[in-house]
C-alpha cells in the first residue's frame, strides 16, 4: 500500500472521527432546544457526508486515471519487449546460419585436403611397393 493511500485513509478516518466528536460536543454543550439541535446535527451530518462522497468520487477518478496510465505503460513495455525479443531471435538465427555456412566451408575444404593427402600417400605406398617388388626381382 502506498504512502499516499495510507495518508488518504488516515485523513478520511480523522475527518469522520473529528466530525462525530464535534457533533457530539456541540450537541452536549449547546443551549438550543432539542428540535433545533437535531436539525443542526442533521445539516452538519449531511455536509460531512457530502464532503466524504466528493472525496470518494475524486479518489475513484484518480485511481481510474492511474490504472489507465499504468495499463498503457504496461502495453507499451510489453510491445517493446516483444519487438526486441523478435529482433534478437532473428539476429541469433542469422548468426547461427552464418556459422553453419562457414562450418560447412571449413569441413568441405578439410575434406578436400584429406582426400588429396590420402591420394598422395596411396601413390607413395604404391610406388614404394613397386620399388620393393623391382628390387626383390633384382636380388633373385
Amino acid at each position: 500500500m502506498s504512502q499516499n493511500t495510507k495518508s488518504a485513509k488516515g485523513y478520511l478516518v480523522g475527518f469522520l472521527a473529528g466530525g462525530a466528536v464535534g457533533a457530539t460536543v456541540a450537541f452536549l454543550t449547546t443551549p438550543k432546544s432539542g428540535k433545533k439541535m437535531r436539525k443542526k446535527i442533521i445539516q452538519k451530518s449531511d455536509k460531512y457526508i457530502d464532503e466524504v462522497d466528493k472525496y470518494i468520487s475524486e479518489t475513484k477518478r484518480n485511481a481510474g486515471k492511474a490504472i489507465d496510465k499504468n495499463r498503457k505503460k504496461f502495453a507499451s513495455i510489453l510491445h517493446d519487449m516483444t519487438s526486441k525479443s523478435e529482433a534478437m531471435y532473428k539476429d541469433a538465427e542469422k548468426v547461427f546460419n552464418d556459422a553453419k555456412g562457414k562450418t560447412m566451408e571449413v569441413f568441405n575444404s578439410g575434406k578436400e585436403i584429406v582426400e588429396a593427402e590420402t591420394e598422395k600417400l596411396m601413390s607413395s605406398v604404391k610406388a614404394g611397393k613397386e620399388t620393393y617388388e623391382d628390387e626383390k626381382k633384382k636380388v633373385k
